[in-house]
């Protein structure tokens, strides 16, 4: 009996690899063998394979698909796809992307193999990578929906909201209730700016799954982000009423700004840090919005603690490395001297539209932005990822082991291929662009490591810096959680080093291209508004409105850490803040030096 059970096997094996050599000489062949084999068999994934393979060959997509499709249900017990999902489980990553290349080398339709090879790459932080075999997965089988639900997913990590929402349109047609399509369309909606179908699409997903903290959570953000701060309270209320744990929602309450925490709230916080089986996630949410409820208490020594606390555990999870930026401005510094602009005069995109404000984080830059944006021929858009997307993808961002690499490969860079960036960005930044005016601003503040760019590939847009106080400034960003980025803001010494090299590279630019980046001080803007908005209109070629002095009755949405603040006029006492809390601001004012005795001035 065992002969003759080898025997079948070998037949089996046989056959298919007779089918497989047909696909490239006659489909129709093989697609004959591999019907006989089914037969013979039965829901054999790999005869199902080739039977796909075959009928794509020769046109018949949908019966491709419901063989792909049959391969996939097929291939359950695989015992190398299980040995693979194990290594996933376990995230044993390296284990499994071998397990997958070697199934994929024998079997390159494999899409059960492709879906789990991308996933394999999200993990490991290569979204391009999946992005690219899962786009080959849904090609090969478009009714596979989990792996479409997968390629909107890494579509919309990846930066790509606009395509992440049409994979998302195809999976809701036939699933129009299905909570994770609805929620990952309302993010990807709030991506674009469109964050009105963003509360709808959060609104279906609640009214039939009315108990998940975490969509009321991100209900809460929508809501905060268009003005109705009121509702967005009682959205994040109603979340901390079904997971009183979760340190998000205490934060995002916090960082409201205007909320002022109960004695009970800060009670119920504490209960909940000392718990011992707390997520590291929720702990340090947790801390920071302690940090600011005995911040509003003027208890300043207990809140430094649970800020530092919280910044503490959140540095330890990320591989920040200051070194890497002072690299980045030296490298830069060197490439873009005065003769290596001149060289290049003329070139790039000429359309003056966009308005870039640059800076660090909590530096006045959103203010700026709702002044520009409450003038009639100037649109807000968001902090757009664009600039620095293509900084990547052109070559990454230079690192201590190399030397060859963004931004010293732009001086290869030729007039169409400068012209072609900045085209690019345009049509990448024209998603969020609602009004119709001829201006908008990308108030990304990590920018300005990447001016020279700006400056090649859009030599008449405007550059906006924003500059406040280093120690304003640093511990404003340091008592901030950033919801992504940021990663030199959870560490004093980090953040000095920081400031220091923006201010080295900024002056860089303002010696070499003179009148080309116009300055906005914070502390000046608070203290005569009139005057700093009057220069900042007219280095943008604007004329003078009244309507950008009334910037808090402008009810666009804004989505950063202030957009509660600019919804008010200026107010004068958050200049000298940081004053409370220098006692423990030593690291930051050794690591500044010469940039803090100087300041509004560069040393």
């Amino acid at each position: 009996m065992a002969g003759a059970a080898a025997e079948t096997v070998g037949t089996l094996e046989v056959a298919l690899e007779h089918a497989a050599r047909l696909l490239s000489v006659d489909a129709a062949a093989a697609e004959a063998q591999a019907r006989e084999i089914l037969k013979a068999v039965g829901e054999h994934p790999q005869a199902l394979r080739l039977l796909g393979a075959a009928l794509r060959l020769q046109g018949d997509v949908e019966g491709a698909e419901r063989a792909y499709l049959r391969s996939v249900r097929a291939s359950v017990g695989d015992p190398a796809l299980i040995h693979a999902a194990k290594a996933l489980c376990e995230n044993q990553l390296a284990v499994a992307e071998q397990t997958l290349r070697t199934i994929l080398k024998a079997r390159p339709t494999d899409v059960a193999a492709i879906r789990m090879l991308a996933e394999t790459g999200m993990r490991l932080g290569r979204t391009e990578d999946a992005e690219n075999l899962l786009a080959r997965c849904v090609e090969l089988a478009p009714g596979f929906t989990a792996a479409r639900h997968n390629y909107a997913t890494v579509l919309y990590r990846h930066n790509k909201p606009v395509e992440a929402i049409a994979q998302l349109d195809r999976l809701l047609a036939d699933d129009a209730e299905n909570p994770a399509y609805l929620n990952l369309k309302a993010a990807a909606l709030g991506r674009i700016g469109e964050y009105d179908g963003a509360i709808d699409h959060y609104g279906r997903v609640l009214r039939r799954h009315a108990g998940h903290p975490k969509t009321w959570m991100s209900y809460g953000h929508a809501l905060k982000t268009v003005g109705r701060q009121g509702d967005a309270i009682d959205a994040y209320r109603r979340a901390l009423d079904l997971q009183p744990g979760l340190g998000e929602v205490w934060w995002s309450l916090a960082n409201l700004k205007t909320v002022q925490f109960s004695e009970a709230d800060r009670a119920a916080m504490e209960t909940q840090i000392a718990r011992t089986d707390l997520d590291p996630e929720d702990r340090f949410h947790l801390h920071f919005a302690l940090g600011k409820a005995l911040e509003d208490q003027a208890r300043w020594a207990p809140s430094f603690d649970h800020y530092a606390r919280g910044n503490a555990m959140r540095r330890q999870d990320l591989a920040y490395d200051a070194d890497e930026t002072s690299l980045h401005v030296r490298r830069s510094q060197a490439l873009f001297a005065p003769d290596f602009f001149a060289q290049r005069a003329g070139q790039g995109c000429a359309a003056p539209d966009p308005i870039f404000v640059v800076g660090l984080p909590r530096s006045g830059s959103t203010l700026v932005e709702q002044i520009l944006s409450s003038h009639s021929q100037v649109e807000g858009t968001q902090e757009l990822p664009d600039i620095i997307a293509m900084a990547r993808r052109l070559g990454g961002q230079a690192r201590k082991t190399s030397s060859g690499v963004y931004p010293d490969m732009l001086a290869g860079l030729g007039p169409d291929q400068l012209k072609a960036l900045g085209e690019e960005y345009l049509e990448r930044a024209g998603v969020h662009r609602k009004l119709g005016r001829p201006f908008f601003i990308d108030k990304m503040p990590n920018n300005w490591a990447h001016v020279g760019l700006i400056h090649l590939i859009l030599p008449n847009a405007k550059i906006v810096d924003a500059r406040r106080h280093p120690l304003g400034c640093g511990f404003s960003a340091f008592k901030q959680h950033f919801a992504r980025g940021q990663g030199f803001t959870y560490d004093l010494t980090d953040l000095g080093r920081y400031y220091s090299d923006y201010v080295a590279l900024m002056e860089h630019f303002v010696a070499i291209l003179p009148g080309r980046i116009h300055r906005v001080v914070y502390e000046r803007m608070v203290a005569d508004p009139e005057a700093e908005t009057r220069a900042l209109l007219a280095y943008c070629g604007l004329p003078f409105e009244d309507g950008c002095l009334r910037f808090y009755e402008n009810d666009r949405a804004v989505r950063t850490a202030s957009s509660e603040q600019v919804r008010r006029p200026i107010f004068t006492d958050a200049a000298d803040h940081w004053r409370n809390y220098e006692p423990w601001l030593g690291p930051l004012k050794a690591a500044l030096g010469p940039v803090l005795d100087a300041y509004p001035d560069a040393p």
